[in-house]
């Protein structure tokens, strides 16, 4: 019977990396894309790389290994794994580097995408032996415009890309047709690379992270010091023989001898990678190959800064020490940069904070409210609420958001944006009555008389914060607990949503401000959204309109450098068939910072998952989903509200309750059902029990005991209590003392709850309400 034969053959050649080799081939066969062959090729390792390949046959039929009697060199060892392909893509990958989860399925949905081309150029990201990854400098070029499918000459600028074969994908047939091979020696990659993408027909790209590139401290070639680094000659020789062979790649003979130079000079100025007695001689071969293969073309592809074109000149006149010199130059240029920038900086700040003492001698404007959210981000969460609601109500006021660079088209007209750092920032800092952040404003910043600071936080406390973190060291990090209680003391008031956060806070942070139970006015949009609204939104999203749309929103992981996700959403979408869609957005803080980009796998677009971690409004993302999917996210305790189902991914619970610290047993008290695994979680949603009665009630009961002021009203509670002087504020009416709202007769997906109001008597601003005994804390 005939053997069908694999999507992809995926070559991994290992020489002295048992370190890394079985999680190099581990991310290979744990793929959520089966249909492969992985052909591990031992290059006569001394070290124990083969008998790892060999158990890993053993354990897994799609392993096929490859043992050579002497080691042969990188390049020859993919050949012989290219010899024995079958995978209509071949796929390398270094034996100390790894797949991304996700990353065949991605490919494979882009090779689909775009007709199976010739070669698929995807990203990848550099990791570190701190954990730390970093995404390719040139990651832009991948982005897709213009055709999907095209070919060198139309997008030359991928030439720019690292010259490395693993960045690719390639049609095996392609391969075979053109007789690609690798050659042996140093920079082996180089007469692979640039031919493949020459005379690839048909090429496309994908704008994901596929490949970890591990930056060993030790045993790389990168970091090896010796003669094999003369070995770049011959390769580039190599390149111009096939440029040579024929006449119809001529025009790219300037690109590349400018490429050729670029890489020579970085080979030379590299420390470490040439033996000092060999510099001179090195650079007298350089000198010599870009006499030998320099061009000059129509385009002249001469380096467009001075700089790098003085650079390729000294080269070319093997003028050394001129070079050398020129080298030094620019180091040091570099260095009086760094410290004209630092003492730029340092007087920079000087004036600031000379500005900011001058301010503060001003009087305080009485008709002026800053607000910020997370850290200076977007316009969100309950600050936000708060301020559109005070423009509703108080028109006069001038109110301001303070947003980083990159946040302020979050921010709605009428409301002026702040940059953080700035002369008008501590301008508003120091002269503004009403100050509302949901974590702490600069710790610089020095409270006034008269001044307002209202600190409404990031939800309802599910797991340890203020001083309960400081017995839980993954999670405080350096936090100076100090500094943080001279924060709490500059509060006048803050907001609460229920009796649980209440006793939470004013333990955890506590100080003499007044605790306003009011409620989450960021869920306010929750009770007056219409059903046109929630249509226009999933329209915006991209949501088709029969579509069960499941927003996966899981919780930050302080205890783990990893930033992907426990839920693989394809699996999920696979698994339930069509008409579902994913909607990922990672926690905020996951978010934060460069390294996102590399170490969270980007799901590409289409497919059922749409990626929203860049949306501004989390709340519309709530009301265009049919069911929330969520670990120990306090977003769970505001999605209540909308009375939809919620379902519970608790993969890590043990260490998660250890690293962090957890207030609320969510397996006595969950808002509905619970997984422990994918597995499971992918068993909840294939039977009808996810949005079932039973799941309605656990829904009904979280709601009583953690929204019960979520009416609507929350914002104008505050407002009105805090800049109208409690003038015909709202009254806090308790969810379980409201009239039941009638059944809705709405379309499931289109019902948002309007609770039905309750008695006017007004209440105090520090609500007293029973936890039920059914409530289970834990503070250990």
């Amino acid at each position: 019977m005939e053997v069908p034969l694999p999507r992809f053959s995926v070559i991994v050649p290992a020489y002295q990396v048992q370190a890394y080799l079985p999680e190099c081939l581990e991310s290979v066969l744990g793929q959520d894309w089966t249909d492969l062959e992985l052909i591990a090729v031992d290059d006569g390792s001394p070290d124990g790389c083969g008998e790892i390949i060999r158990e890993a046959a053993r354990r897994d039929g799609r392993v096929r290994p490859v043992h050579l009697p002497a080691n042969t060199g990188l390049g020859p060892a993919r050949n012989a794994g290219i010899a024995r392909a079958r995978g209509d893509y071949l796929l390398f990958l270094d034996g100390d580097d790894t797949l991304t989860p996700g990353a065949l399925s991605a490919v494979a949905a882009r090779l689909a995408a775009t007709g199976d081309p010739d070669v698929l150029v995807h990203d990848y990201a550099r990791t570190t032996w701190s954990g730390t990854a970093a995404r390719n400098q040139y990651a832009h070029l991948l982005a897709r415009r213009g055709p999907e499918v095209f070919r060198l000459a139309d997008r030359p600028e991928l030439l720019r890309l690292l010259m490395v074969v693993w960045n690719k994908a390639y049609r095996r047939d392609f391969v075979r047709r053109q007789g690609l091979t690798f050659p042996p020696g140093y920079y082996e990659d180089t007469p692979w690379t640039f031919p493949a993408l020459a005379t690839a027909e048909s090429i496309a790209v994908l704008d994901r992270v596929c490949v970890h590139y591990r930056q060993r401290r030790r045993g790389s070639i990168l970091r090896t010091t010796g003669r094999g680094h003369f070995d770049v000659f011959d390769q580039y020789d190599r390149v111009f023989a096939f440029l040579d062979a024929r006449p119809e790649l001529a025009r790219w003979r300037p690109l590349m001898a400018r490429r050729m130079t670029d890489h020579l000079t970085a080979v030379y100025t590299a420390p470490g990678r040439l033996p000092r007695d060999a510099r001179a001689e090195f650079f007298r071969r350089a000198a010599a190959h870009c006499r030998r293969y320099r061009c000059d073309g129509p385009a002249g592809d001469a380096p467009r800064r001075l700089g790098v074109r003085v650079r390729h000149g000294l080269v070319r006149l093997g003028w050394h020490r001129a070079f050398r010199l020129l080298a030094g130059a620019q180091r040091l240029r570099r260095a009086t940069a760094r410290q004209g920038g630092r003492l730029l900086r340092q007087g920079r700040q000087a004036a600031l904070g000379l500005h900011y003492r001058v301010q503060r001698r001003l009087p305080v404007r009485p008709d002026h409210a800053v607000f910020a959210a997370h850290w200076h981000r977007e316009y969100a969460a309950d600050p936000a609420a708060i301020e559109a609601k005070l423009r509703e109500l108080r028109p006069g006021m001038r109110t301001a958001w303070v947003a980083a660079p990159g946040y302020g088209d979050t921010v709605p007209p009428g409301v002026r944006r702040l940059r953080p750092g700035t002369a008008a920032y501590w301008t508003a800092l120091a002269r503004s009555k009403y100050l509302v952040n949901n974590v702490d404003f600069d710790p610089r910043l020095v409270k006034r008389p008269g001044q307002v600071l209202v600190q409404t936080h990031r939800g309802t406390p599910l797991k340890h914060m203020g001083l309960d973190l400081q017995e839980r060291p993954a999670a405080a990090r350096d936090t100076d607990f100090a500094r943080l209680l001279r924060g709490v003391d500059r509060w006048d008031y803050s907001l609460s949503a229920n009796r649980h956060a209440t006793l939470t806070w004013e333990r955890v942070y506590p100080a003499g401000y007044t605790t306003l139970e009011y409620g989450r006015p960021r869920t306010d949009r929750f009770q007056h959204a219409t059903a046109q609204d929630v249509l226009r939104i999933r329209a915006e999203l991209g949501i088709p309109p029969d579509a069960t749309a499941l927003l996966y929103a899981p919780t930050h992981r302080d205890y783990r450098r990893s930033r992907r996700p426990a839920l693989d959403p394809r699996r999920l979408l696979r698994e339930l068939g069509p008409g579902f869609v994913v909607l990922m957005r990672p926690h905020f803080a996951t978010l934060a910072g460069p390294p996102y980009a590399a170490d969270v796998p980007q799901e590409p677009p289409g497919d059922g998952v749409i990626d929203v971690s860049g949306h501004p409004c989390v709340e519309d993302l709530c009301l265009a989903s049919d069911a929330l999917i969520t670990d120990y996210s306090s977003l769970m305790c505001d999605y209540v509200n909308l009375d939809r189902p919620v379902v519970l991914l608790a993969d890590d619970w043990e260490a998660y309750r250890a690293a962090r610290g957890i207030y609320v047993d969510l397996f006595r008290h969950p808002p509905g059902p619970v997984a422990r695994s994918e597995d499971e979680l992918i068993e909840i949603f294939a039977s009808p029990a996810w949005r079932g009665p039973r799941s309605a009630a656990l829904r009904a009961t979280f709601r009583s005991l953690f929204c019960p002021y979520d009416d609507g009203h929350a914002a104008e509670r505050v407002v009105r209590r805090v800049f109208l002087g409690d003038e015909g504020a709202p009254p806090t009416v308790p969810l379980d003392e409201r009239r039941p709202a009638p059944p809705p007769e709405r379309a499931r997906r289109l019902a948002v709850p309007h609770p039905a109001p309750g008695p006017t008597t007004a209440h105090a601003s520090h609500v007293a309400m029973e936890i039920p005994d059914r409530l289970e804390t834990d503070r250990t």
